[in-house]
């Protein structure tokens, strides 16, 4: 007996440094972003970012993703909370969707600009890469505010020389079966274009261990 718990400490402690370096190889992915990324209307087992959580696992990517979104949140509330979010999570890659609640206050644009352009240097001065996720409001604000509103991620990420979802609901929209009774947010049915517009963005932005 005595043996065999020798030969099962021998084990472990030939297998503990292992473990320790698996647990080293992996990376964090962080979604920050407001009721798109949040699962509002829906079950959260049934939004895009569990949906990507599925994808990276059954890839095998070695990346823990974590779901950083709040429904409501502005490019305003979102830079407030981003310090601790990024203290508590170090992630090494995070998809930044914010912007459409300030758009549907019609909050200024340059305020947005702003607020996302220091998010995005906050991030970036954590060691972490960013992918700016673009977002539309609904045509009824008046071209005047809905044009210059979608084209600032397009500056942005021209700017900033980042990474850029051009429109995190693309083709959902114009599918009026796949939005939700107000009009804003997708469908289940529907998270899954979600995450296809996202994917061919992230995929290069990947690391294998």
């Amino acid at each position: 007996m005595k043996a065999r718990i020798f030969s099962l400490s021998v084990l472990v402690f030939v297998l503990l440094p292992q473990l320790a370096t698996a647990a080293d190889e992996s990376y964090s992915l962080l979604v920050y972003g407001d009721s798109l990324s949040a699962a509002y209307g829906i079950s959260e087992e049934q939004g895009w970012v569990t949906l990507l959580e599925e994808k990276i696992d059954s890839e095998k990517w070695p990346y823990r993703v974590t779901n950083g979104s709040v429904s409501g949140e502005t490019t305003t509330g979102g830079l407030e909370r981003l310090p601790a979010m990024l203290d508590s999570f170090a992630p090494d890659l995070v998809i930044l969707e914010l912007g459409g609640n300030d758009g549907l206050r019609g909050l200024p644009i340059e305020l947005m600009k702003a607020n996302l352009q220091k998010m995005i240097e906050m991030i970036r001065s954590s060691g972490a890469e960013v992918l700016l996720a673009g977002i539309q409001i609904p045509p009824n604000y008046g071209p005047r505010y809905t044009e210059p509103f979608f084209e600032v991620f397009g500056e942005i990420a021209k700017e900033d020389v980042l990474p850029l979802v051009p429109f995190l609901i693309d083709g959902i929209p114009q599918q009026p079966e796949l939005m939700q009774n107000d009009g804003i947010h997708p469908r289940a049915e529907a998270q899954f274009m979600i995450l296809e517009n996202v994917w061919p963005h992230l995929e290069p932005m990947l690391k294998k261990s």
